[in-house]
């Protein structure tokens, strides 16, 4: 009795904390939305401060989605609106900051100038 609630209790918690698979590859528009955050990073000679604040923001990249969703009617007034839900619906993703940290690194290393 006392093993088959252990067991009961052990596989919960497993799912509990649990982390979900991966949500799929990106889609064509999704990287080409990176391929051009990391083209404008790189032209404004800012690779290297980029590269510093995705890394160390990279845990709180859910955190950052959200507001976006929630700045989204005023950041509408400067961009596309758009474009600002996809970034959002992007950083909610694991696998996209380290992705945008690449190509900025490799359009640097392209381009001559130090991504670090």
């Amino acid at each position: 009795m006392l093993s088959e609630q252990l067991r009961w209790v052990k596989e919960h918690l497993r799912q509990a904390f649990a982390i979900g698979p991966a949500a799929g590859e990106l889609s064509f528009e999704d990287l080409a939305l990176l391929d051009r955050i990391a083209t404008a990073v790189v032209a404004r000679r800012m690779a290297s401060p980029a590269v510093l604040f995705l890394e160390s923001t990279g845990p709180l990249n859910f955190l950052g989605s959200q507001a976006l969703h929630f700045l989204t009617p005023l950041l509408d007034l400067a961009c596309d609106a758009r474009d600002i839900e996809r970034v959002a619906c992007l950083l909610e993703r694991r696998d996209a900051i380290p992705r945008l940290i690449t190509l900025i690194e490799t359009k640097s290393a392209s381009s001559g100038a130090p991504a670090r």
